[in-house]
């Protein structure tokens, strides 16, 4: 888990929220700002229209006592209409920034060139804390526009008791221990919860699998539930644990603080009524004024907390996802082919996932031709899906260069590579659209497009799927949505092959092991289909686009097709060739071949 230490500073960081908010909204901001503001002053008064009335009354002054009647009667009225616009004004606020927030961190995300956000632990924490804050983000204006208010009232409250004498300014002295320790308390409690984020994220995702429909069977066929309540609980227990040692050292720090504070206001209305010997009206605003100013303070506080706490840390965390995506946004400019005539070439690539020092690629040197058919093969964690990523730029070699026609790919910006891509990957993601939304994704110009998606879904050998679904096409998909069909894991997959083949001219196809739940017959079958298409019609040499399709599978009775077999072993290119000459050379490939033949006949 790291630290915090390379999060951006808290207050530039609100201060880019508040600037967010005011480029989404700036008259309502400015608007619900002033009226904060405005709705402090008769409320503060109180105290002063009750040392009138006490004065006037005791001294028999009736015009005293007129303007005391006067400013009560204009404070409650001027602080309720003041509050109702106030708080409707702010709503308003609210929901429209709320939108303009969540669609910020969504884009954010969305346009990170790379996925490493969505792999390494220490920022899923982070982003799952920011997840949760997004959503009540917007309450960071509204605690600032009511911070500003409160600051207002203390700061008329304090000019009031200044007036009976001014050592009760001293007052202001005795609030600074609740103030340090409302600024420290949520700081150490927020920082509790970011270091046991990992055991809070288990528990939640120990709670889905016990309570979602996916696992349902095997939970019960396998009898786990009774484990899965056990570890839950102990993973909350880990979270929250050091939490709630924090917050009792915290609330202890706390409660000293406001043990000091009344004091000091005991202290300050003892001096008035005995000290300087003050009239009764004094007495009565320093009461009142006291009173006021120690619930003012309260109120400061508390914002204060929920800045520090919340509202700033979620801001720090937005703040760095901005700084994150940014540092990634790509600034190549080189142009990305329209075709391919010499192909895809790997130079001294190595790659190690952040977080880890085990090279998944270990120097490899390879050429893709323009126009062939590629089968990459290898045990489980030999590399081949991470080859793949590299060459989608879901990362960056860390060391080496991938040269596509001599131009090197991390040159390319990254949106305009991905346009000219295409396939499907064995860990698809199952929109739950209407089926022809969720194929017609695949090629986002072209998503209501129905003979494009018709055509895709027949590339995919997909068309038993559509004629099965209850609407074709037009079927919502996914058994929680209104008139939604669930669809089988066989089904799932065909559908996301035929959204990988909505681009009909794609400089790189890749298929990543996408029909490991098809039997092996229906995969040879459809990969045979794919390797014609890849060639050409009548053209043996490949594409007119230099088209490069690579397949990845485990299953080496279909990747004998390939123009040219890839064998992964330990992170490093073990052989390269055709399948008759890999099985010449009785290697690797060859052995691994037999074994799978073998078991096959067996």
């Amino acid at each position: 888990m790291s630290s915090n230490d390379d999060m951006p500073p808290a207050l530039p960081s609100m201060w880019r929220a508040l600037k967010r908010g005011y480029e989404a909204e700036p008259l309502l901001l400015s608007v619900a700002f002033g009226l904060s503001l405005l709705a402090a002053v008769p409320d503060a008064l109180l105290a002063l229209w009750l040392k009138f009335l006490a004065d006037g009354m005791l001294d028999g002054d009736n015009q005293l006592v007129m303007i005391a009647a006067i400013g009560l009667g204009v404070t409650a009225a001027a602080t309720w209409f003041l509050r109702v616009i106030s708080d409707r004004t702010q709503r308003r606020f609210r929901d429209q920034v709320t939108i303009a927030l969540e669609s910020h961190v969504a884009k954010l995300q969305a346009s990170v060139a790379t996925i490493e956000h969505h792999e390494r632990p220490e920022f899923l924490d982070r982003l799952a804390v920011l997840r949760d804050q997004v959503f009540v983000l917007d309450h960071m204006y509204m605690s600032l526009f009511t911070t500003a208010g409160w600051v207002v009232r203390l700061g008329i409250t304090i000019a009031l008791l200044v007036t009976i004498h001014p050592a009760l300014a001293l007052l202001v002295v005795f609030a600074l221990p609740t103030v340090l320790t409302s600024t420290y308390r949520p700081g150490v409690e927020r920082a509790a919860e970011e270091r046991g984020a990992p055991a809070n994220r288990l528990a939640r995702h120990l709670f889905d699998v016990a309570t979602t429909a996916p696992p349902g069977k095997e939970v019960r066929v396998t009898g786990i539930s009774k484990q899965l309540v056990k570890r839950r609980r102990e993973a909350w227990e880990r979270w929250y644990g050091p939490v709630a040692s924090a917050r009792w050292v915290s609330a202890a720090w706390h409660t000293l603080g406001w043990a000091v504070f009344g004091a000091g206001f005991v202290g300050a209305v003892v001096f008035v009524a005995w000290g300087i010997g003050a009239s009764p009206g004094s007495v009565l605003l320093v009461l009142a004024a006291g009173s006021r100013l120690s619930a003012y303070i309260g109120a400061t506080v508390g914002e204060i907390g929920f800045l520090r706490g919340v509202w700033l840390d979620g801001s720090r965390r937005m703040a760095w996802l901005e700084d994150y995506a940014d540092s990634l946004t790509s600034h190549a400019d080189a142009p990305v082919p329209s075709e391919l005539r010499d192909g895809i070439r790997f130079e001294n690539v190595s790659f190690v996932y952040p977080g880890t020092d085990k090279a998944v690629l270990d120097n490899v040197n390879l050429q893709l031709d323009a126009g062939s058919v590629v089968a990459i093969v290898g045990e489980n964690g030999a590399g081949k899906t991470t080859l793949v990523k590299l060459l989608c730029q879901l990362y960056q070699p860390t060391s080496g260069r991938i040269l596509v026609d001599g131009q090197e790919l991390g040159a390319m910006p990254a949106d305009e590579w991905r346009t000219r891509l295409a396939g499907a990957f064995q860990d698809f993601f199952r929109f739950e659209f209407q089926a022809r939304h969720t194929v017609g994704v695949g090629d986002v110009p072209r998503l209501d497009d129905e003979p494009a998606v018709v055509a895709a879904v027949g590339r995919a050998g997909a068309e038993d799927v559509v004629e099965q679904l209850v609407a074709g096409l037009e079927t919502q998909l996914g058994r929680t949505w209104p008139s939604g069909v669930e669809v089988s894991f066989g089904q799932w997959q065909k559908l996301a092959l035929a959204r990988g083949f909505m681009r009909e001219h794609p400089l790189l196809l890749v298929l990543d092991e996408p029909t490991a739940a098809l039997d092996a017959e229906t995969e040879h079958a459809l990969f045979e289909r794919y390797a014609i298409a890849a060639r050409g019609p009548g053209d043996t040499h490949g594409a007119p686009d230099g088209r490069i399709t690579i397949l990845v599978s485990h299953r080496f009775s279909t990747v004998r097709m390939a123009d040219t077999i890839v064998v992964l072993d330990g992170a490093k290119v073990a052989e390269v060739g055709t399948h008759e000459s890999l099985m010449a050379k009785g290697g690797p490939y060859s052995e691994l071949y037999g074994i799978q033949a073998a078991a096959y006949l067996a």
